[in-house]
């Protein structure tokens, strides 16, 4: 372990947990994250994970920032509207940490591109605000063997869930997506500001304790929030035999089936947690 003074001070409160110590602040420091998405769920996890000291994260988002996303996506500014999201929140993260390096992938996420993003790291957390992209990242997770945390939100309600390669998967849980306008997106339907912020507070706290293999992992169980009630409850997700990515019997080899596939927008898929 080499670290500065300056970092023995920034991370003494993580050092002083005997399940971080300087041990784990070094895994931290070693560690590498890619954040699809960097709007209300990925403007807490990059700016926490920054803060945490993880060494590299990089940043998958090909939108400007847009007055109607502060009420939320609390790593943009008003003076940065109409900046690119990565570029703005890479600013937000060095301001915070400038030890942290950022990649900034100003790009859509696509079939061509997706496994060789997700490949490039550790680990992945997915806070996307689209159907096509969510399913996009979870396949190319499985395919690359990344551990995968992925959140989401509508409303008031919030979930969350981890996928470790050989799964349980995404597909798992939901095996293919809603037909387009079944699911309202939150620009339809609303979302309370504060809830993306906690859905994305914990899916940071998931992505640290897998770097630091800690704790208790949501793998194989989906958390599931209703802000109005503030009541969490825990869902416990069995892996499909018959699942098309990770069952005994896989369907999807490659990223080819999502070539020229439409965004479909989503937020919490309805009646999953019931």
């Amino acid at each position: 372990m080499n670290f500065s003074e300056d970092e023995i001070q920034r991370y003494a409160r993580h050092i002083l947990l005997p399940e971080v110590g300087g041990t784990g602040q070094d895994a931290l420091k070693k560690a590498s994250v890619l954040i699809v998405g960097a709007g209300g769920l990925g403007s807490p996890v990059a700016l926490y994970l920054a803060a945490a000291g993880v060494g590299r994260i990089g940043l998958v988002d090909d939108d400007v920032v847009e007055l109607s996303n502060l009420q939320r996506q609390v790593a943009h500014v008003t003076d940065r509207i109409g900046q690119p999201k990565v570029e703005s929140a890479a600013r937000a993260m060095h301001a915070i940490n400038p030890g942290t390096r950022v990649d900034c992938h100003n790009v859509r996420m696509t079939a061509d591109n997706a496994r060789t993003l997700v490949r490039d790291y550790d680990l992945v957390c997915d806070g996307c605000d689209n159907f096509t992209t969510r399913y996009l990242v979870a396949d190319a997770c499985a395919l690359e063997g990344r551990t995968l945390i992925s959140a989401a939100v509508l409303r008031f309600e919030g979930q969350l869930s981890t996928f470790r390669p050989g799964g349980p998967c995404y597909r798992c849980l939901y095996p293919e997506a809603p037909p387009a306008g079944t699911v309202p997106s939150c620009a339809e339907a609303g979302v309370f500001g504060a809830v993306t912020g906690v859905m994305g507070t914990l899916q940071a706290t998931e992505a640290l304790k897998e770097i630091l293999q800690i704790g208790e992992s949501l793998a194989g169980r989906l958390l599931v929030w209703d802000a109005l009630a503030m009541r969490f409850h825990t869902i416990t997700l069995p892996a499909d035999p018959d699942c098309a990515l990770c069952g005994a019997h896989p369907a999807i080899h490659d990223l080819s089936a999502h070539r020229d596939a439409a965004p479909v927008a989503c937020g919490v898929a309805e009646g999953a947690a019931s």
